[in-house]
């Protein structure tokens, strides 16, 4: 059932909002930024800004064969901070997301994954952002060379479960594809006995 069907099939999923005007604020290759003048659900008028992102986001959880995971640390510029994370990266229109889960795994760390699988799909800011991210969990791994992209001094780093853990609970792990990532592997972790 398409989400129209579904928004006919149960008012309570219609669309309250009505867009009058849309202009754009921004455009660069990643990201387009837009002000729509709506009116609102209790039917005044407002604004609402938007960001579209171009690419969608990919992360990759990887898993080595003794349970032990693989993040990278690099400074994030929005935040003025540096994390611990995920590898992760923007997947093009004509790259499947898959493909960029293998490539965004070589490119930071340099392990290639004999196995891929996808263990989630989010919306990141859905407030304010269209951003669609995949989360995949890597196994089978095996180490080559690593090439970051000139925009990343990355920090490679094997972790093990327990310590991982412990930082995402005292909140030293704030990425949310990183977040998602970690409690689909403690999911992951007491459904299959090792």
């Amino acid at each position: 059932m398409s989400l129209s069907e579904q928004a006919q099939a149960d008012p309570e999923r219609s669309n309250p909002w009505t867009t009058v005007a849309t202009r754009e604020v921004y455009d660069n290759p990643w990201i387009r930024v837009r002000e729509d003048q709506v009116l609102r659900p209790d039917g005044l008028p407002g604004i609402y800004g938007v960001v579209e992102f171009k690419n969608r986001a990919v992360g990759v959880l990887p898993v080595d064969s003794d349970g032990a995971i693989w993040m990278v640390g690099q400074y994030r510029y929005p935040l003025q901070a540096y994390s611990w994370e995920i590898p992760e990266g923007g997947s093009p229109a004509l790259e499947s997301p898959e493909a960029t889960a293998h490539r965004e795994l070589r490119e930071e760390t340099g392990l290639i994954a004999g196995r891929m699988e996808l263990v989630a799909n989010s919306h990141l800011s859905n407030s304010v952002s269209d951003e669609v991210a995949f989360v995949f969990r890597a196994t089978d791994l095996t180490h080559g060379p690593s090439d970051p992209d000139g925009c990343e001094r990355i920090t490679l780093r094997r972790f093990g479960w327990d310590e991982a853990w412990r930082m995402l609970k005292q909140g030293e792990i704030t990425d949310s594809m990183t977040v998602i990532a970690l409690l689909h592997e403690a999911v992951h972790r007491l459904e299959t006995p090792r």
